[in-house]
Order: structure tokens, then C-alpha cells, then sequence
């Protein structure tokens, strides 16, 4: 895999007290490693480390001159192990359920910690990501400067566990696995109202609903790129999400994070409910000055992150821009 770079992480017990050699593999873009603020992306459930350049699933965020500017930020991105991103199947992870998003976040920790890294200007990351990216705040609270969790919450809800269960009685059970759980996230991942705007019951020539064709399309394609072991890996960390597990309570967890929190939240989102990330803002807000919330204001749900980028980029520019605009008087000054 182009520019992918691995660091071992031998003996590393998960939420089971099962033991795994992990290789835990990363991209760099941007900025050399250690020249300029780092930011750290965390991908979701299908997504990988490549994040921007050929083929980067965040391309319309990142990149120069863009929001989040390659031209004065290093950007880091790691591959959830058993993600299959590079395609070793040794690599895959098949018990999985002894894994949780505190596991990965901790390997995150691990990771940082062999590259040297000791400060982020910010761990960014949209849904699953998003919630590793609160989970690594925990563990290290004065790692970032701002924490920007996008289209996610600090908990999964019953709702969410309930609809991860049936994701996984579909990857377990049925014929065709892959394209059977991707098409019902697809129903999960946008609205009743995205879907009406964009097929309108239409059909196609061989009297096929288009949003059948459109979900069988997006079942396959998954199917030829992804691998089962871990798409039952992913699923089960999103399930896990929770930072107050074993801890106190969220008020008393989350106000321990030293840097900014920037919640971004959805309208329409069936999986992290608006409410409940405005609900998040009010816990934090009456025990932490450095919280704000921003919404976007779409039909298509939770796959807006990926799609409002204008107004995704309005919301995050404030917290980029104040860098780059640092960094130009400097440059100036020198």
C-alpha cells in the first residue's frame, strides 16, 4: 500500500484479557512529522488512513489550501488494526469480540507514543472515529489542543446497540454477508427525506426501483473492497462506545479533557441524535468553558459529514484558520 508505514505493538491484551501482536499501520500527509502542528484523523467504519490525495475519502476537508491546509498542518491517520486496508490477511482480526473502542483508542495511545508525538493541535474524526477520538481524550487529556468529534457522541445509545446487533446477526448468518449489513446501513446512514429527493420511486429500464439498483450498487462495491472479519470488527467497536465504562460520570470524565471540544452535530442523523449531542453540549458547557456545538443542516443524515462539506468547513475553519494565520505573521517576521 502506497506510503503505508507499520509500527509493532507486541502483547497487547483487549477488553478480554486476550493477547495480540498488533501491527498498527498509518499514513503521513501534508508536512514532515514533527515540522508543523499535527492533526490526527480517525476514520469510520468502511474508511481507511487515506484521507486525502488519490483516492482520499475526506479530499474535499483536507488538503492545500483547503479547510484543514496541508501546507501548514502534518496530517496522521492510522488504520484501526484489522481494518484490511493493506490486504494481509494476517493482519485480520477474526475474535473480535474481546475488542472495544477504548482498545483502539489505546493503541492509538501506543502508536503516538513510538512516533514521538506528544501533542496534536487536534484528533478530528467522523462517526465511529469520532467516538475513538473521545475515547483518546480520556485517556490522555492533555494530549490535544481540540477535540472535534463529528456525527457522533461520547456513548452509543440502546437504539444504536440494537441496530449493531442486527448488523451482526446479518454478517454472521447470512449468504452474502457484506452487501446484505452494508444495505441496511445504507437505510441507517441517510433519511427517508435524502432518499425521496434522490430516487422518487423512480425506476430503471428493467422496472428496477432505483434505490434497490442504488443499494445493491453500494452492497457490492463494499463487498469486493472489504473483508468480513473486519467489517464484524468494526461493527463491534462502534457497539462499544462509551467513555464513562467503568469510570464516573460523564461530567466528571469529559471535564478532565485540558483542550477545546468542538461537537459537531447532524439534524437528521438516525444514528447520533441531534438532541443527544446538544444534550452532551449542556452537560459539558456547566463544567467546562472551552465547549462549542455546531450543526449542519441537512436531509441526508448521518452521511452528511460526507457530503455538506461547504457548510462542514464553515463550522471548522475558526479553529484552523487561527493557526495557519499564526503561523503566516510569523513567517513574515522571520
Amino acid at each position: 500500500m502506497k506510503n503505508l508505514k507499520y509500527i509493532s505493538i507486541p502483547g497487547f491484551v483487549n477488553n478480554n484479557g486476550q493477547t495480540f501482536d498488533i501491527n498498527l499501520s498509518y499514513q503521513l500527509f501534508g508536512q514532515p512529522l514533527h515540522s508543523a502542528p499535527i492533526v490526527l484523523v480517525n476514520h469510520a467504519l468502511t474508511g481507511n488512513s487515506n484521507v486525502v490525495g488519490e483516492n482520499g475519502w475526506w479530499n474535499d476537508l483536507i488538503g492545500e489550501n483547503k479547510c484543514i491546509d496541508t501546507t501548514y498542518y502534518t496530517i496522521l491517520a492510522f488504520n484501526i488494526p484489522g481494518n484490511g486496508f493493506d490486504n494481509k490477511q494476517e493482519h485480520l482480526i477474526h475474535d473480535y469480540k474481546g475488542f472495544t473502542a477504548r482498545n483502539i483508542a489505546q493503541l492509538f495511545a501506543e502508536g503516538l507514543k513510538q512516533l514521538e508525538i506528544t501533542e496534536l493541535f487536534s484528533i478530528i474524526g467522523g462517526s465511529v472515529g469520532g467516538g475513538i477520538a473521545w475515547e483518546l481524550a480520556i485517556l490522555q487529556p492533555n494530549l490535544a489542543k481540540h477535540l472535534i468529534p463529528i456525527a457522533t457522541d461520547w456513548k452509543v445509545t440502546d437504539w444504536l446497540i440494537a441496530n449493531c446487533h442486527i448488523q451482526e446477526a446479518i454478517l454472521n448468518n447470512s449468504i452474502k454477508p457484506l452487501e446484505d449489513a452494508r444495505m441496511h446501513a445504507m437505510t441507517l446512514y441517510r433519511t427517508p427525506e435524502s432518499l425521496t429527493k434522490k430516487f422518487d420511486r423512480d425506476q430503471t429500464e428493467n422496472s428496477v426501483f432505483k434505490v434497490e439498483s442504488w443499494l445493491n450498487y453500494h452492497g457490492q462495491n463494499l463487498d469486493k473492497r472489504f473483508h468480513l472479519p473486519a467489517y464484524k470488527l468494526m461493527n463491534q467497536i462502534l457497539k462499544t462506545i462509551d467513555i464513562t465504562r467503568g469510570r464516573l460520570s460523564f461530567k466528571e470524565v469529559a471535564s478532565a479533557i485540558k483542550g477545546h471540544i468542538h461537537i459537531i452535530t447532524i439534524n437528521s442523523d438516525l444514528f447520533f441524535k441531534a438532541d443527544e449531542n446538544w444534550e452532551t453540549y449542556l452537560d459539558l458547557k456547566s463544567v467546562k468553558k472551552e465547549v462549542t456545538i455546531g450543526e449542519i443542516k441537512s436531509i441526508h443524515g448521518h452521511d452528511a459529514f460526507l457530503i455538506e462539506f461547504d457548510q462542514l468547513s464553515k463550522l471548522l475553519n475558526p479553529i484552523f484558520e487561527v493557526k495557519k494565520q499564526y503561523n503566516t505573521v510569523l513567517k513574515k517576521a522571520i
